[in-house]
């Protein structure tokens, strides 16, 4: 290998590697970070990917199980917006849509007041919601859990919604708030995703006479949905 300026060349042309120039690679090149895996599964599930529904079912009861295979029937078109937007996922169908934040830990509390780019990205959120009047969604993935691991939330306002978004809204758990004023949230005081999915299709509302009329199925989800207690494994 011959020398140039002091430093070898490399023997095919490329440029050589040195010990104190890090290399550029390509986005392509990098491991995508643990964050963006869970992404892409909420984003699978509210498309109603089979694929993923079947995994994630794998360990689920049969109410959770439900809630999944219901997405399949009525799945949200959904677009990864992180970057442009300040949310990671918007998901948008006929009856409902939301800006989704996507947060993922093996703690099953997550402390806004750890990161000052925590509470403003929740502050900048709501706003952007109340002025749109639509709900804002957290999306909270526990690791190693069994059975249904993601819960959602919304945060906590006195904002009043509008329509069928109002309705939503005092339904979803709030985001706690501490004695100091800082959001908090707790895995097993949300609302499991699948749970969710069984509220969302529980009216077809369709307008008679002015109501919102709901099927049969809907009445028996409403009177089912509740949680359930789960088990953690090691990962």
């Amino acid at each position: 290998m011959k020398q140039r300026g002091g430093l070898p060349s490399n023997t095919f042309g490329h440029p050589p590697f040195h010990p104190y120039i890090s290399p550029v690679f390509s986005k392509t090149d990098r491991m995508s970070a643990p964050g963006d895996v869970y992404e892409r599964e909420l984003k699978s599930l509210l498309i109603g990917d089979k694929k993923a529904v079947s995994k994630m079912v794998k360990t689920c009861n049969a109410m959770e199980t439900a809630g999944y295979m219901r997405i399949s029937l009525e799945p949200f078109l959904v677009i990864r917006a992180a970057g442009s937007l300040g949310v990671d996922l918007v998901a948008l169908r006929w009856d409902f849509s939301f800006p989704i934040e996507v947060k993922s830990s093996s703690d099953p509390t997550l402390h806004f007041s750890k990161s000052q780019r925590l509470i403003d990205q929740a502050d900048r959120m709501l706003d952007d919601c109340k002025r749109s009047h639509l709900v804002p969604i957290y999306a909270y993935r526990l690791k190693g859990v069994r059975g249904d691991p993601w819960r959602v939330f919304t945060i906590p306002t006195d904002h009043e919604f509008k329509g069928r978004h109002a309705t939503l809204y005092r339904r979803m758990p709030k985001i706690g708030v501490t004695s100091e004023g800082n959001y908090i949230m707790r895995w097993e005081e949300g609302m499991k995703l699948s749970d969710m999915f069984l509220y969302l299709s529980m009216s077809d509302y369709s307008a008679v006479r002015g109501t919102v009329v709901r099927t049969h199925r809907a009445h028996h989800a409403s009177a089912s949905i509740h949680h359930h207690p789960v088990s953690f494994r090691a990962e």
